[in-house]
């Protein structure tokens, strides 16, 4: 079958999934967009991958990062990239359309494009994006917010009722398809996200990427990945506060954009030089950046809720480190860090629990080692792309 995997973000795991479909004997494209200020997987062919696999980056504004910020901008942004999609899957002709992480307005021109084929099309649900932007916009602009919020669940209702089927990442985004956008449940199923395990090998802590920021022997609070104000980028000056004092400890954040730029602002603010700041590192020496640190952090404000399931938590797992979150207590990625008893959780505003956790994972190393050793056990248990890809596989042949 000829597949295009489309993942707007260009995540790790979706390109994985791509070259696992490509082994099977699929001739399998993975489009991604291009300027995204975001982590990234290997997203470019390599020399051993499967003949039918191949990789595109999908035009987009160069403006984009600049402006995401800005709504007017970053939408005709956004249609403009959906257009740019359309052309390509035009001209390439796949049989089936498996789309990801893409914003609404973007995915309107792509399931056009799919219908344009008669190309089957899978909508793979990683959030509900115009739940976010209609709780955004009703904040911001209260009367108007409320029309606009509902244009974009109306478009979001016509592209999963058009689609052929739907992939959930979690059994929570169930009930809300069919009850708030009128999915026939038969035409939904639970495929929970992964890490690529493969590409995640567990490293010593001192490593040279550890070496190279002078991190060897220092305890390491990290946090890598998107980072917004809505992540609440205070919890981890927070952390950086109460340790400050501390020569053994360091709070290392690599990400880029408006959160990184205030705790730019603040660390120099502050006189906290405990506080490592660092752009987004190359994907192959994403072992060596999460075996540096000794507890991996992450956040996610109060009103994602079960909306959105953090990658990188996925992505945490595999290294063999206690995990500290600060996400809302329904959250898929907190009950499994629960459950799992692979590290501790807090609320997203609970700041005085954030560093009192850190804190008692840097007193306890037995009990820190515990946490890592079963995120690890979780992950191997969990992540096996050979039977993810024969979900995949099945779904595709029911098609």
């Amino acid at each position: 079958m000829k597949i295009l995997v489309h993942d707007y973000a260009g995540h790790p795991f979706q390109v994985q999934l791509s070259r696992e479909l490509a082994s099977r004997g699929h001739t399998v494209r993975h489009a991604y967009a291009g300027g995204l200020q975001t982590p990234r997987g290997e997203l470019a062919k390599k020399p051993d991958d499967p003949e039918g696999f191949d990789s595109f980056e999908v035009p987009m504004n160069a403006d984009y990062a600049k402006f995401k910020y800005s709504f007017t901008k970053r939408r005709a942004m956004e249609i403009e990239y959906g257009k740019n999609a359309a052309k390509m899957i035009k001209g390439w002709e796949p049989e089936l359309i498996i789309s990801a992480n893409t914003p609404t307005e973007s995915q309107t021109g792509i399931l056009a494009a799919s219908q344009g084929l008669d190309a089957k099309f899978i909508y793979w649900c990683q959030d509900f994006y115009s739940i976010a932007v209609d709780k955004l916009v009703r904040k911001k602009i209260p009367i108007l917010g409320a029309l606009v919020g509902n244009y974009y669940k109306g478009l979001d209702r016509k592209h999963f009722q058009a689609s052929d089927h739907v992939v959930a990442i979690t059994s929570d985004f169930k009930p809300i398809m069919v009850e708030q956008f009128g999915v026939d449940s038969d035409r939904i199923t639970t495929i929970p996200n992964w890490a690529p395990l493969e590409n995640l090998p567990v490293e010593p802590k001192v490593n040279d990427w550890a070496r190279e920021q002078e991190l060897a022997g220092k305890f390491v609070v990290l946090y890598t990945g998107t980072l917004g104000m809505k992540h609440n980028p205070n919890l981890l000056l927070g952390v950086a506060e109460r340790f400050k004092d501390n020569p053994d400890v360091r709070i290392v954040v690599v990400s880029e954009g408006i959160g990184a730029d205030w705790l730019k602002e603040k660390k120099e603010e502050r006189g906290l030089a405990n506080l490592i700041l660092l752009g987004y590192q190359p994907f192959d020496r994403l072992p060596e950046v999460l075996a540096s640190g000794d507890v991996l952090t992450g956040v996610l404000e109060e009103d994602a809720g079960i909306f959105s399931v953090p990658s990188k938590v996925l992505t945490y797992l595999c290294a063999q480190k206690p995990i500290l979150l600060a996400v809302p207590e329904v959250n898929l990625a907190a009950r499994i860090i629960r459950e799992e008893g692979a590290g501790l959780t807090v609320g997203p505003s609970d700041e005085d629990g954030f560093c009192e956790s850190a804190e008692k994972i840097y007193r306890d190393a037995t009990v820190a080692a515990e946490m890592g050793m079963k995120a690890r056990a979780y992950a191997e248990k969990t992540f096996d792309v050979k039977l993810i890809g024969d979900r995949f596989e099945k779904l595709m042949q029911q098609l």
